[in-house]
Formats: C-alpha cells, sequence, structure tokens
C-alpha cells in the first residue's frame, strides 16, 4: 500500500537503544544540574522550571528542589514534559561542542531518503521533545537529516501509549488513519496507534518479543 505519511519513533526504531542510554541520559545527568544554575534565568529554562514546580505542585520551590526532582524523573526514566525540555537543551550544547552525534541505523537513513524523495511526508514521534529529536537528525552519523523531516510530535501531545495522542496526531496531519503508517518497537504504542485506525510495523531490532503487528528487522524489510 502507498501511505500518505510515515511516522517514526526513534530508541529502537531508527536509533540504537544505548544511545540514548549509554550516552544521551547520562550526559544530560552529569550536566543538569549546573546547567539549570546557571541559566535559570533564560526565558526558556526559567517556563520549564515553572512547569517542574507545577508538576511537584509546589509553586514555591526553589531551583535546588527542582533539580532534585528533575534528577530523580530522570533516574527512574520518567517521561515528564519539562525534563524532556531540559535534557534537549543540555544535549543542544554535547551536540554543537561535537561531544557525541546521534546514532541513526543506516536502514533508516538509506529508506527515509528513499520515503522523502518518493514524497511520502515523514514525521517523527518520540518521548524525547522535539528539540532532541531535531538535534538527533541535525547531528546525525549520516549528516544534517532535518530536511527528510515534514514534522515531530512529543509528549506535549500525549503519551505514546494513549489512544487520544493517535487521534490529536491524525486530527492534525488531517488524513485518512488507513494511510498513515506508524513505526515502533514498543507494542503498546502499536497498540494505541492501531486502535486510532493506523497502520502498523515493529521494529525488532534487538531482544524485543514479537506481536500481532507485523514485523520488520530493518527499514528495508518495511513495505511501503
Amino acid at each position: 500500500m502507498t501511505y500518505s505519511a510515515i511516522i517514526t519513533d526513534i530508541e529502537g526504531t531508527t536509533t540504537r537503544i544505548s544511545f540514548v542510554t549509554e550516552v544521551l541520559f547520562p550526559y544530560a545527568r552529569l550536566h543538569l544540574a549546573a546547567f539549570v544554575r546557571q541559566h535559570q534565568q533564560q526565558p526558556a529554562v526559567l517556563a520549564e522550571l515553572t512547569a517542574v514546580r507545577e508538576q511537584l505542585q509546589q509553586p514555591e520551590a526553589d531551583v535546588e528542589q527542582c533539580i532534585s526532582a528533575l534528577l530523580s524523573w530522570l533516574d527512574a526514566d520518567q517521561k515528564i514534559t519539562p525534563l524532556k525540555s531540559l535534557q534537549g537543551m543540555i544535549w543542544q550544547e554535547g551536540y554543537q561542542q561535537g561531544h557525541f552525534t546521534g546514532h541513526l541505523y543506516p536502514d533508516a537513513v538509506a529508506q527515509l531518503q528513499t520515503w522523502q524523495q518518493r514524497g511520502i511526508p515523514l514525521y517523527i514521534y518520540s518521548s524525547g521533545s522535539v528539540t532532541a529529536q531535531q538535534l538527533l537528525f541535525k547531528y546525525s552519523n549520516a549528516g544534517d537529516l532535518t530536511p527528510l523531516l515534514s514534522g515531530y510530535f512529543d509528549t506535549r501531545i500525549g503519551g505514546k501509549r494513549d489512544l487520544a495522542s493517535y487521534q490529536a496526531i491524525l486530527k492534525q496531519l488531517q488524513l485518512p488513519p488507513a494511510q498513515v503508517l506508524f513505526l515502533s518497537d514498543v507494542v503498546a504504542e502499536l497498540d494505541a496507534a492501531r486502535q486510532a485506525g493506523m497502520a502498523t510495523v515493529q521494529l525488532i531490532r534487538e531482544q524485543q518479543a514479537a506481536s500481532d503487528h507485523p514485523v520488520a528487522e530493518n527499514f528495508y524489510q518495511i513495505e511501503v
């Protein structure tokens, strides 16, 4: 089938999970406290600290309390929007200073390029912030791939395992659900997308168990 749009997850789908868990997360944890202290008066950081206080329901929480909460959320791998936004800001410095480049599987790069050349709009939906998504593709190991992408979605549109998130994405795309293909390695995300009417493919790159979704070991195996 020819799809009118393809939406892909990042971690475990376009990108090796260990890049996130062994490179990005430790870098953010190492630099988070100093970054927040240094930039706390900048509007973008101040806005996220306000969101942290709202999340904590502690409007008077000081910067150190916010940092403590952020670190605890990071250690628990919680998908909380202000944490993800601040991580993105920290990673931006890391990418720009050349401390690392974004990992993308070669098959993902090749097929995204092929699909884009065929005129299929490509989107990212990840629990990482839109900023973090853009950075990974801009500073990737295959160069700047942001021209391939038509848009990005993160947890601001909703949780990745929630039906309502995929319905909201479809509303933005203004496309019939069956004409949209969603790619992920996480079955619960694929289930939610399928509930919304999207076509799905599960990427099995490492040790994931297969499900009742169509499966592929790499992007070359995805029929589009």
